[in-house]
């Protein structure tokens, strides 16, 4: 599709939160490019250090009694670097959520090995068990429909660099279906990656990065695609195993 055709001068980077770089806002949206290791939302151990918590304070300018806000749309685990879309308003998260499951998200990964195909499909139901881990399960009806699609970019003799779309969206569900393949994420210590990664010292983050999201804007029904470069570790990665 072609580029959206809007005009956005992101703030000066030292107005910018630490850890996130302003890729759009107005008065409905805010998109940014979340850095790895910043959480979407507060957990039981974190609640001031987040991606909803630093641009609640950014678009409140400081002033604890202003009454702008953002409202959560959707999270991108810790460790998964990338595009993130937050909403200004409760009505405009309620039409992002409901719309969620038509937008295009696109994501770049560094995996061990190759996977079966140039190109395919990953598809199993998905469920969580008591540790918080997901697995896939043989009965639909303990789990939830997850379908993958993802293609070789490049590859080594150890590594694969993928473009991955997501067509439903469950938790963890790309390290998940990678690790179902035999091709965990690099640098995932959770899903399979960690065996590979004794042997690759130089691996210090989860090779996973949302590149692109493309969603319609809730009140002027336009396209807008973001994008957020792909780190450069991915590419060195692959190359340093060629």
């Amino acid at each position: 599709m072609k580029k959206p055709q809007y005009q956005f001068k992101p703030p000066p980077k030292r107005f910018q939160p630490r850890g996130l770089q302003i890729l759009f806002e107005d008065r409905d949206l805010i998109v940014a490019n979340k850095s790895v290791g910043l959480l979407t939302v507060k957990n039981h151990h974190e609640k001031k250090r987040t991606a909803h918590a630093l641009l609640t304070n950014y678009v409140k300018k400081g002033n604890t009694r202003s009454r702008n806000n953002v409202f959560t749309v959707h999270r991108l685990d810790r460790d998964t670097s990338g595009v993130i879309v937050f909403a200004k308003s409760h009505p405009v998260m309620e039409f992002l959520k409901a719309e969620w499951s038509t937008f295009s998200k696109t994501y770049a990964a560094v995996v061990h090995g190759h996977p079966p195909a140039e190109h395919g499909f990953i598809t199993s139901h998905l469920a969580e068990d008591k540790n918080y881990v997901m697995h896939a399960v043989d009965d639909p009806k303990k789990g939830k429909l997850a379908k993958t699609e993802y293609r070789v970019i490049s590859h080594s003799d150890d590594f694969s660099l993928l473009e991955i779309k997501l067509h439903t969206g469950r938790k963890n569900q790309i390290r998940v279906h990678m690790a179902d393949q035999g091709c965990p994420v690099a640098g995932d210590a959770k899903y399979g990656g960690e065996a590979y990664d004794k042997r690759n010292r130089h691996i210090r983050r989860l090779a996973l990065h949302a590149a692109e999201l493309i969603i319609k804007h809730p009140h002027t029904k336009q396209k807008l695609l973001f994008e957020a470069e792909i780190p450069d570790l991915f590419e060195t990665l692959v190359n340093a195993s060629a």
